[in-house]
């Protein structure tokens, strides 16, 4: 009996290609930190405007803080990354990655009169790539990829089966 979704091949296609390339961007941002020892938040949360830019420039100011908000950004894009390329906790990775980057957008959200010391990649009005990226993990957690190719395959389908009794659930 089949206990998995099905889409056809195209959407399978895509749907991989989507989360593996939003992976990609992840792990390498991550990867890419980690390397580089002069890498800092420190700017950015410094250049914080919007709603919330009190907290995140209340990280900036104190180092041990910072320090630990730079180990977690760095580490957390990496492992995110490695979720999704490898889809192993993907709905986990998908809920971190969402989480990341509504935390980006807080800092800088694309407002009216919002002007930046960093350099911006382009010209935003309410949606900037973050909100494109939270709308694309979003339909990746709705179109679920992990059961077709990904280490979660192996992971929750025998622990399903261990769970149901051999039967398959409606709930996937």
């Amino acid at each position: 009996m089949n206990c998995t979704k099905t889409y056809t091949g195209t959407q399978t296609a895509l749907l991989l290609a989507l989360r593996m390339s939003i992976g990609w961007h992840f792990f390498y941002e991550g990867v890419v930190k980690v390397i580089n020892p002069k890498w800092t938040s420190l700017a950015y949360l410094s250049d914080s405007q919007g709603w919330f830019s009190e907290p995140f420039r209340a990280i900036a100011s104190n180092q041990n803080l910072l320090d630990t908000v730079n180990i977690i950004n760095e580490w957390g894009l990496i492992l995110v990354g490695f979720g999704l390329i490898a889809g192993c906790f993907t709905r986990f990775a998908i809920a971190g990655a969402i989480g990341m980057l509504t935390l980006y957008y807080l800092s800088h959200p694309p407002f009216v009169g919002s002007e930046y010391i960093l350099p911006r990649e382009g010209s935003y009005l309410w949606i900037d790539k973050n909100l494109v990226e939270i709308a694309a993990l979003t339909v990746l957690y709705v179109f679920p990829t992990w059961h077709v190719f990904g280490l979660d395959r192996y992971i929750f389908n025998r622990s399903r089966r261990r769970l149901d009794g051999g039967n398959c659930s409606t709930n996937n």
